[in-house]
């Protein structure tokens, strides 16, 4: 095929301006069919659907929660399970922890915890803590289950699960103070699962040297567990109290004294730096009680003194009535003797009225029985 010869376009005139303008479309299309065809791409449609991605978003959208981009499963927050299947915990165990006193003070418990420098990281991996999400506490469930079941609200379960698998619920976020629907899918890491003390953190403050089975109850006990802002969790990181508190202020204090009841239970160290920075913290509420497992001690019955012996008052007996007088016998009617009667004569009898008057009859005198008979004054 001969070589096609140089053309030669002219700049003055109508006819050398129309070819100028057909070289340079000429050439314009060439280079894009030449990009395209290099890119295994095939020539646009001539007219092309409506693009359904959204421009750039201005920053007063991007501050809205549709606009920010979903986040992400952490390392040691990763995806969850399906709940078909408990992971096994590998003979962990939580039985044998023994969490601070009840009732004890976050910065009484600081006091004990010992200060060091951070050890290296080498040989860190999250296959150091055992299997994630295992079933340490051996309820059947999954531990990332058991967390969003504890810590949320309004929950819903996946039936056939035996209430292990939430599928949504809705989360009071302490480390933002905001609320979150949590809703089981593509959008699960908008609520995730924290480590308060960081893996990361503990392996270079101490858990090296903890058997794989204790790492294993670490990094899934319900005490150094739980549910929050998946954003804010990645901000987290790795990070000690030292580099990263929660944004929610009201919560700092409980989120420091939650992670010095860890480190007391699981034996780690502290920095310096962290220990300032949780005493600080703590110096704005020094009431504040670590988190622990520990029930309150039995109360003792109070001591109760011996009580003497009371002596008795002598009881002052009443002397005893005198036996009742026997009932008089009654008294018969006193009948006044009549006045003794005495007649003159046998006149005087006849004239009372008693004649003929007998022997021993008022006023009877012998010398009126004349015949002594008995009889006077016939």
């Amino acid at each position: 095929m001969p070589k096609p010869r140089p053309s030669t376009f002219r700049t003055t005139g109508t006819a050398g301006t129309y070819r100028a303008t057909d070289f340079i479309m000429a050439s314009v299309f060439a280079s894009v069919l030449l990009v395209a065809t290099a890119c295994g791409g095939a020539p646009a449609p001539a007219a092309a659907p409506p693009s359904t991605v959204q421009g750039t978003p201005s920053s007063s959208a991007a501050s809205t929660p549709e606009a920010t981009a979903e986040p992400s499963p952490t390392e040691e927050d990763p995806a969850p399970l399906d709940g078909g299947t408990v992971p096994d915990a590998g003979g962990a165990d939580l039985a044998g922890n023994v969490q601070p006193a009840f009732a004890a003070k976050a910065l009484d418990v600081l006091a004990t915890l010992p200060i060091k420098g951070r050890a290296p990281k080498t040989g860190y991996s999250r296959a150091e803590f055992g299997q994630a999400w295992a079933d340490v506490d051996k309820n059947g469930c999954d531990t990332r289950n058991d967390i969003l079941d504890r810590d949320l609200t309004a929950k819903t379960f996946k039936p056939g699960t035996r209430d292990c698998l939430v599928l949504t619920g809705v989360l009071a976020d302490p480390y933002t103070a905001s609320t979150i629907d949590f809703v089981r899918g593509p959008n699960s890491a908008r609520v995730q699962i924290d480590h308060v003390v960081a893996l990361n953190d503990a392996w270079q403050k101490g858990a090296q040297q903890l058997t794989v089975e204790r790492r294993t109850a670490f990094a899934n006990d319900p005490l150094n567990l739980l549910a929050v802002d998946g954003p804010a969790n990645q901000q987290k990181g790795a990070g000690d109290a030292a580099t990263w508190l929660p944004p929610n202020k009201a919560y700092r204090c409980d989120y420091v004294a939650r992670q010095i009841s860890v480190k007391a239970t699981y034996s780690l160290w502290i920095t310096a730096a962290e220990h300032d920075a949780m005493a600080r913290v703590l110096g704005d509420c020094s009431g504040t009680k670590v988190p622990t497992n520990q029930t309150a001690p039995a109360e003792e019955p109070a001591a109760v003194p011996p009580v003497a012996p009371v002596k008795a008052a002598p009881v002052e007996v009443a002397p005893a009535a005198p036996p009742a007088a026997p009932p008089a016998k009654p008294v018969a009617p006193l009948v006044q003797a009549p006045a003794a009667v005495f007649y003159q004569n046998c006149t005087a009898v006849r004239a009372a009225g008693a004649a003929p008057i007998r022997v021993g009859q008022p006023g009877f005198q012998a010398k009126f029985d004349r015949d002594g008979d008995g009889i006077g004054c016939e």
